[in-house]
């Protein structure tokens, strides 16, 4: 997808407390193009930023659909003060919205996890609130992770939610990819009673990436993002 097909969900942190865009001056990750997209915070200010996929029949999309793309908690200021994250089933196109979250937890080392739960919240700790699953393995900072999020919709109002990842030192970037279940991150069913999760479940909405960010010069890089619908 080109830049042009995205577009920030409403109510983030501005340019002047989050600088954001495509950069050639960060290594791409294995069998990555030329560019990825960077987020660096500028303040030690709460909050996020998000981009949804504008598309015609993406925004929203009428039912679930699965996101892909590779995600790395960058260097900087601290290890802990941030999360970079993925997402699929955003209830509107702000970042106070509710929406299925998966991404690099707030910790270090960090584990994937993913939380149901407001966008500007981001990923908390491993074990932190919202968090329906988490990796049996853990990751050190400036590490590239190729990950995918599947959510389902079935006919009785369930929604499944599948995790998995592709290893980029077997199967880099522009080669066939070979998606696996995470480790630890079993299949969730987000139940149509509110049962499994403690609210009902999210069956339709937008998909994109962001960034969450408590403190400065925190940083979160991303490529290789492709989104898809459920028909």
């Amino acid at each position: 997808m080109a830049e042009a097909d995205w577009t920030y969900l409403n109510d983030g942190l501005d340019i002047a407390t989050v600088d954001r865009g495509v950069t050639a001056g960060i290594a791409r990750p294995p069998g990555g193009g030329s560019f990825l997209y960077a987020f660096n915070s500028l303040a030690a200010v709460e909050g996020a930023v998000g981009l949804f996929a504008n598309l015609e029949s993406f925004a929203p999309m009428a039912k679930g659909g699965s996101i892909r793309g590779v995600v790395q908690r960058g260097p900087g200021g601290g290890p802990t003060g941030f999360s970079p994250f993925l997402f699929l089933c955003c209830q509107g196109n702000s970042v106070n919205d509710s929406a299925y979250l998966l991404g690099l937890s707030d910790d270090d080392p960090h584990r994937i996890v993913l939380r149901k739960g407001a966008v500007t919240v981001g990923l908390p700790t491993a074990d932190g609130p919202g968090v329906l699953l988490k990796s049996a393995a853990s990751f050190a900072q400036a590490t590239w992770l190729h990950l995918r999020l599947d959510v389902i919709v079935n006919t009785n109002g369930d929604v499944v939610l599948k995790v998995f990842q592709n290893d980029l030192a077997l199967h880099p970037l522009g080669t066939p990819l070979d998606w696996q279940p995470v480790s630890g991150m079993v299949e969730f069913i987000d139940d149509h009673l509110g049962i499994n999760s403690g609210s009902q479940p999210l069956t339709s909405g937008r998909g994109g990436f962001g960034f969450s960010v408590k403190d400065v010069t925190r940083r979160a890089f991303f490529d290789h993002l492709e989104l898809f619908r459920q028909v």
